[in-house]
């Protein structure tokens, strides 16, 4: 397994898995991802945000990072943090603890980054996936109610995001 940085031929499969990754949440969870702009993933991609997960030559997984949220994190934005958004993992390597290894990798990266937090928020709601982010190792800090969402994916626009944080050991 090795974490890399996505490419632009990767546009389709990281497109495949979120699609595949929304029609699991609307089985699992009350709140799914709605779409996302071709755009938006390009420019991580640009930028060295768009990661993967190769297991074996395939993708297994896909996740994205920023360096603020500000739409989501308000105040607490100002902490140097990495914010890992949109793991989508392909239904063939489900089960596998991914979200665990994104995590060893996000520390590493955030140290060498001179970044204090890895973050992570998800739809309110989800009391398994919830327990399960802590059970990675992210402390629940609770909900926020979105103010302004204009910027953000559709899939805020209504409801509520649960926070969750690491704090990098010095």
């Amino acid at each position: 397994m090795e974490i890399i940085n996505s490419t632009p031929e990767d546009i389709e499969t990281i497109f495949k898995l979120y699609h595949e990754g929304t029609a699991y949440q609307k089985k699992v969870a009350k709140k799914h991802w709605k779409g996302f702009e071709p755009a938006l993933v390009e420019l991580e991609i640009r930028e060295n945000r768009q990661w993967k997960i190769i297991v074996n030559g395939q993708i297994a997984c896909v996740f994205a990072i920023t360096f603020n949220d500000p739409f989501i994190w308000q105040e607490k934005d100002r902490d140097p943090a990495i914010y890992i958004h949109r793991i989508a993992t392909h239904p063939l390597f489900r089960s596998r603890s991914f979200v665990k290894h994104i995590i060893d990798w996000a520390k590493e990266y955030a140290k060498n980054n001179g970044k204090s937090f890895i973050r992570m928020d998800t739809g309110s709601g989800n009391d398994k996936l919830n327990n399960y982010y802590i059970n990675c190792g992210f402390t629940y800090l609770g909900i926020v109610n979105l103010g302004d969402t204009e910027n953000l994916p559709e899939h805020y626009k209504k409801g509520s995001s649960s926070l969750f944080e690491i704090k990098i050991q010095s």
